[in-house]
């Protein structure tokens, strides 16, 4: 089985077609969304819509939550405040219906998938360190955890001794006894300094785990969210992935 984890689409309509792309040669058997796909950018609906019709299943990230009332605005910094009031206003009642819908943790026998953390996934906690994934891998009932949320790529890696790193790394090798909470990074806005959109792919018969990156018409992304009337910082941070 191939899967393509994606997370932290966050409206950018062009990163999210550069991935899909991208993914078509990859002979994906099965897609997933760790969560975010509205928020920051201009394309909402357009993003809501195509996530839905490729996704197998998606999981709730707090702008989705936030865009449809069900996580208080006030939990926002100013910059993602105003775009989810914007994002309310555009958002019709299917997409809306469909937020609404999405669960905080998907599970099946090969995986987990979590917006931010496990335990207490309706507080959309970061996971930045060790300690906080310690609290996820203590109640883990799959080898492997796909997260997102941070925008940052990575994995966190308990071995069979208990013992946890942290590893920038974008290809991986799973170990049997071993368990990983793998960070896939985000298609619409990446924080590491890398602007190319991040897509992650994991294949069980190989048991390996790949974080790529793609480069996408970053100039249309920011137009739209200028023309939108969206805060300046929110088009210009793409340029440079932060």
């Amino acid at each position: 089985m191939r899967y393509g984890i994606f997370s932290d689409v966050h409206s950018n309509l062009e990163a999210l077609t550069a991935v899909i792309d991208a993914y078509k040669k990859e002979k994906i058997d099965l897609y997933l969304c760790a969560g975010d796909i509205v928020g920051y950018a201009a394309n909402p609906k357009e993003c809501i819509n195509k996530v839905d019709a490729l996704a197998m299943a998606t999981v709730a990230g707090n702008h989705d939550l936030a865009s449809v009332g069900l996580f208080s605005v006030t939990r926002l910094n100013s910059l993602a405040k105003d775009a989810i009031l914007w994002t309310r206003e555009v958002l019709g009642y299917s997409e809306r219906y469909f937020l609404e819908s999405l669960k905080p943790v998907y599970q099946n026998v090969d995986l987990t998938l979590v917006h931010g953390t496990l335990n207490h996934p309706e507080d959309f906690n970061y996971m930045t360190d060790i300690y906080l994934a310690k609290e996820t891998f203590d109640i883990l009932n799959t080898d492997l955890c796909f997260i997102g949320h941070t925008h940052i790529p990575g994995v966190f890696i308990r071995d069979i001794k208990g013992n946890i790193e942290y590893k920038e790394e974008m290809s991986l090798n799973i170990i049997e006894g071993n368990k990983y909470i793998v960070n896939v990074g985000s298609v619409g806005q990446p924080r590491d300094r890398n602007p190319m959109a991040a897509f992650c792919i994991y294949d069980t018969e190989k048991k390996q785990v790949w974080i790529k990156r793609i480069g996408y018409n970053i100039e249309a992304a920011v137009n739209k969210i200028i023309r939108a009337g969206l805060p300046r910082f929110l088009a210009d941070r793409l340029f440079v992935g932060r």
